[in-house]
This record gives C-alpha cells, sequence and structure tokens, in this order.
C-alpha cells in the first residue's frame, strides 16, 4: 500500500518555471520591430520575415484589443448597475 505522493517543493518550483506574456509584452515587441526596421537593423533579404512577424503580432493586438476594452467598459456598469440596487 505505497502511494506516491510529490512533495510540494516540487509543485512549487514546476509553477515558478512557467513565464508569461502579457499584452504590453507584446505591444512592446511590436514597437522594437518598427524601430529596428526604421533604423535599418535588418538586411533587405530579413526584411519580409520581420515584417511578417511584425504584421502577425499587429493583428493579434487589434484583435484581443478591441475584445479587451469592451471587457473594462462591462465591468464599470455592471459595478453602476449593483450601486443602483
Amino acid at each position: 500500500m505505497t502511494e506516491e505522493t510529490k512533495a510540494p517543493e516540487a509543485e512549487a518550483e514546476t509553477t515558478e518555471a512557467a513565464p508569461g506574456l502579457s499584452l504590453n509584452d507584446l505591444v512592446s515587441v511590436s514597437r522594437i520591430i518598427d524601430l529596428a526596421v526604421k533604423r535599418g537593423a535588418f538586411n533587405a533579404s530579413e526584411a519580409a520575415q520581420v515584417g511578417a512577424v511584425w504584421t502577425r503580432v499587429a493583428a493579434f493586438l487589434e484583435t484581443v484589443a478591441p475584445a479587451k476594452a469592451s471587457g473594462e467598459e462591462e465591468a464599470p456598469a455592471a459595478e453602476a448597475a449593483e450601486g443602483e440596487a
């Protein structure tokens, strides 16, 4: 009747090892790519690949930003409705 159990220390190490990215990080990446291209940091042969990555990041941010903004607008409205009741 032996059972294997994980030590709490092992679980803590697993959760600490997972870094996260925020929307602000992706906005920074987009700005860094834009600035690097403007300053000529990439060769012409690399420009298409860099531009494609920037386009995907920008499209993702445009998709997520309106959803986040509408979610933030709904929260104060809900709080105001609760306050009136």
